[in-house]
């Protein structure tokens, strides 16, 4: 818009410009015709012709203070000048525009001459004889204050337009917004809802599958795998429902009450996480290593928390392969907590980091696929850093491994109660996989 506005004013402003100078043009070529007449009687009388005002045709229309008027013979010679602007130039037919400096302040200002030629009619049928020119000249200072008022004004509405332009733009793109935004709440009001209605049924669906395992005398043999997998899918559709829900949750204005934020031990946090999936890890031949896990209390929510770094450390077991190392450490930058899950796995490469905290997205859908995996586990670990004020970064190279980072502010609120230890681990054992969105 601020293009157009701007071709816009550079047209208007080039248009009226012209039209001053043939305006001007016109003027100046209507006083040379008017004085045409008197250069006869000046090539006979001399400059005390011009003296005789009362007889001279063009002094209506002549301004002695604005104008100038110069009589010239053919051959170019000056015969007269009447006017205050002085100019030392030979005649040029048409109009031309002069650059004259003043002698008496040596400052220069720019006049708009107009000439004419003078012809008298031959006695034969020959070309007519030249008698000579007439050279009107006037300052184009008019033109210029007008020119730049021209501009004042293009100027000032142009800014005026374009901020009634901007501002009727935000109105337009907020009140066109409104209905995709009314559509993304009732959308995400659906996705909780549905979550939240789904739990039900899916847990009376997991606990008559479970009961009816716990008692195989009575399922025959080939149900076996039909029930398993009935329990497979459950228990993959129970993990779905829980994450979509987390997420309906947070995407709300007010995720979590700031009052229910407590001084969370985050090194028990990590302590307790990392001793609960070292059985995994050495089942699967990996080492897990905490180090430099020093007493360090944040505020915030204990569980959340929980989730957030076992969401990282089952990532980072379930890509390293067997020999592999998987190694918890901390570290505080002035107010700022960084944790730190380094692997040595199969990585992620740099096409794919953009995109691996996207919802249900998979860098390797087949193991994902296996493994149970729904793509959630990274967008959710980033949801609660953010919910925290902080954030998680990465560093991978495919073959050699990949690095999170999770930032964290150390002091967050004010004085508030202890955290209760007893949540924390509940939420570090749950009995799912926290996937890494591949």
């Amino acid at each position: 818009m601020a293009a157009i506005m701007a071709m816009f004013s550079v047209q208007v402003y080039v248009f009226v410009s012209r039209r001053l100078y043939a305006q001007l043009d016109a003027e100046l070529q209507t006083l040379a015709q008017s004085a045409a007449l008197s250069l006869s009687e000046i090539k006979t009388e001399g400059k005390p012709y011009l003296d005789k005002v009362d007889k001279v045709p063009w002094r209506d229309i002549f301004n002695r203070d604005r104008h100038s008027l110069e009589w010239f013979r053919a051959d170019g010679k000056l015969l007269a000048r009447k006017g205050a602007i002085t100019l030392h130039l030979p005649p040029k037919l048409k109009e031309q525009n002069i650059v004259v400096r003043a002698i008496p302040d040596e400052k220069t200002f720019q006049v708009r001459a107009f000439t004419i030629s003078v012809h008298r009619d031959a006695d034969t049928q020959q070309r007519p004889v030249l008698e000579g020119y007439i050279r009107a000249s006037q300052s184009i200072e008019p033109v210029e204050q007008a020119q730049l008022r021209l501009l004042w004004g293009l100027g000032v509405g142009g800014t005026i337009a374009l901020g009634l332009v901007g501002i009727g733009g935000l109105w337009l793109t907020e009140y066109s917004l409104k209905p995709v935004e009314q559509s993304f709440l009732r959308l995400k009001q659906f996705t909780a809802d549905a979550s939240h209605e789904l739990r039900t049924p899916l847990t009376v669906i997991k606990t008559s599958v479970d009961v009816m395992m716990n008692h195989p005398e009575r399922i025959h043999p080939k149900d076996a795998k039909k029930l398993a997998a009935i329990s497979s899918a459950t228990a993959q559709m129970n993990r779905l429902v829980e994450d979509l829900l987390f997420l309906a949750r947070t995407d709300t204005s007010v995720p979590t009450a700031r009052r229910e934020w407590t001084k969370v031990a985050l090194d028990e946090v990590l302590k307790d996480l990392v001793d609960f999936l070292e059985p995994s890890a050495q089942a699967k031949g990996i080492t897990l290593i905490a180090q430099d896990i020093v007493p360090m209390t944040l505020v915030g929510d204990a569980m959340q928390l929980a989730r957030l770094f076992s969401n990282l450390l089952r990532n980072a077991v379930l890509y390293t392969p067997a020999g592999g190392t998987v190694t918890l450490s901390v570290t505080r930058v002035n107010q700022v907590t960084i944790i730190q899950v380094e692997d040595t796995g199969i990585g992620i490469s740099k096409e794919q980091i953009p995109y691996i905290f996207n919802r249900f997205y998979r860098v390797d859908k087949v193991r994902a696929r296996k493994q149970g995996g729904l793509g959630l586990g990274l967008a959710i670990a980033q949801s609660i850093a953010q919910l925290h004020k902080g954030k998680i970064t990465i560093q991978s190279q495919v073959g050699v491994g990949s690095c999170f980072r999770v930032h964290l502010p150390t002091v967050q609120l004010g004085d508030v109660p202890p955290a209760n230890r007893t949540s924390t681990l509940q939420l570090a054992t749950p009995s799912r996989p926290a996937m890494r969105n591949s």
